[in-house]
């Protein structure tokens, strides 16, 4: 039987999809078909008119607070709440150094790394640098260090940052998300046809999973949605 391609729409500034992406890993480890199913990384910007950096001056939870109208408190026990789902999959984040900006060009390099053969680990690497290390996602230098750590030709990504190379496969992803009605991430699609929304537990995943490889010839089924990131907030 042919693989089972997982389509993944995701951004590099959304704390749900690395949970998202350690919680389809755990799910992964449990499925004995696990070597023949591709993941494969979209681009999805959740603030495609993002300047480079917002103003580092202004904390996580007060640009939170004033983008979705709560108080900076509210705004802080929710991304204790998210961080705490973070820590029951291993990771740590850091919302108090998080530099937030544009998110394009890494998006442009995570699809370089599909074509050498990487994608997986640029898009852990990337994911991991803006959510636990602070790192300025839009930083050309940063881009190009956290990418050849990845894996990728340092000569490589100095081109691809230094051209427009990728920006049609990027604009494709969220062509394509509009066209699903892909609305927040991350949102898993198992061959085509069945989708799951959001940072689902493993175990929604794997029964995903298993359901999408026994029901390969069959009409797409509805299946749960969980946590996710959009326009509106996580």
């Amino acid at each position: 039987m042919a693989e089972l391609r997982i389509d993944v729409w995701s951004d590099i500034a959304c704390p749900w999809c690395y949970v998202g992406k350690r919680r389809l890993e755990r799910a992964l480890a449990e499925f004995p078909h696990a070597a023949d199913v591709n993941v494969v990384w979209h681009a999805f910007e959740l603030d495609p008119g993002a300047p480079k950096e917002r103003d580092p001056s202004v904390s996580h939870a007060e640009r939170i607070a004033r983008k979705y109208g709560m108080s900076v408190e509210q705004a802080r026990h929710s991304t204790a709440r998210l961080a705490e789902a973070a820590r029951g999959e291993g990771l740590a984040f850091d919302f108090e150094h998080i530099r937030s900006g544009n998110t394009f060009d890494a998006h442009r390099l995570v699809h370089l790394g599909h074509e050498r053969g990487v994608q997986g680990a640029v898009k852990e690497r990337f994911l991991r640098a803006y959510l636990e290390e602070g790192a300025l996602m839009s930083d050309p230098a940063t881009l190009t260090r956290l990418a050849v750590e990845a894996g990728l030709d340092e000569n490589e990504v100095t081109d691809v940052l230094a051209s427009d190379l990728y920006t049609e496969a990027v604009r494709a992803d969220e062509a394509s998300a509009q066209e699903l009605g892909i609305t927040g991430v991350p949102c898993f699609v198992l061959d085509g046809r069945f989708a799951v929304t959001g940072a689902q537990s493993p175990e929604v995943l794997l029964n995903a999973l298993e359901h999408a490889w026994n029901e390969r010839e069959e009409h797409s089924a509805e299946l749960p949605e969980g946590a996710v990131c959009g326009p509106d907030g996580c």
